[in-house]
């Protein structure tokens, strides 16, 4: 596992010598020495190192990392530029563009987004190959709930976009008034039409943006 090396490293120091995330990094190298997980052990803490703490103007919450071969790559629904979109993907892409008139690009590499502050985060941070939460309840959730009050702890506007139940629930972990925080369905084929499709999450972060004078998110991820 590789270290946290940026903005991020002083506020979340404290969680490393708590007895939980000492159980948790004892768990997780066992379970890399021992089986296959993804993402790669360098790619646990992606999120963290591809937007720094004091970028973040939008946080999307993901459950657990995609667990099919060479997808998870520590960004939250987002897949190396040679995989294949998954299906939660394909709707995200759906929304926008019928939110903003992207077109859907023929790749879900979403770097471009978290470069711009878009924090994609799982809420758990490992899994074993092709067993979806298999690594839920190992102290993951402590760790990222952690961060999430570090984000509310911000003196200034974030956007938190938060999709399907295990998201919501972290709503009432939310309480600064300078933040917007917008709910929907998981973008899972199993739910968007249930309330995802037409949520107008992405029009809606913008406009928030440009009302605290922010730079808007160029959403539009291009062809490779």
């Amino acid at each position: 596992m590789s270290m946290i090396q940026n903005d991020w490293l002083g506020p979340l120091k404290p969680e490393f010598s708590k007895p939980y995330y000492k159980e948790l990094y004892k768990t997780v190298q066992q379970e890399y020495q021992t089986r296959l997980i993804f993402p790669p052990a360098d790619d646990i803490f992606n999120a963290f190192d591809f937007t720094p703490l004091s970028k973040v103007k939008v946080v999307i919450l993901g459950q657990d990392p995609y667990h099919g071969d060479g997808q998870a790559h520590g960004l939250c629904f987002s897949v190396k530029p040679e995989v294949d979109t998954p299906p939660s993907l394909v709707n995200i892409y759906k929304e926008l563009q019928s939110d903003m008139g992207c077109y859907i690009p023929n790749n879900g590499y979403l770097e471009k987004w978290a470069k711009q502050g878009v924090l994609l985060l799982n809420t758990v941070l490992t899994v074993r190959a092709h067993q979806a939460n298999s690594h839920r309840g190992i102290g993951w959730e402590e760790f990222t709930d952690a961060a999430i009050r570090i984000l509310d702890e911000q003196d200034r506007p974030i956007v938190f976009l938060l999709w399907g139940k295990p998201a919501q629930m972290k709503k009432s972990m939310l309480h600064n008034s300078k933040h917007l925080i917008l709910t929907a369905p998981h973008p899972s084929p199993l739910s968007a039409h249930r309330g995802f499709f037409g949520c107008k999450h992405f029009s809606q972060t913008n406009e928030f943006l440009e009302k605290q004078g922010l730079e808007p998110i160029d959403w539009q991820i291009e062809n490779r």
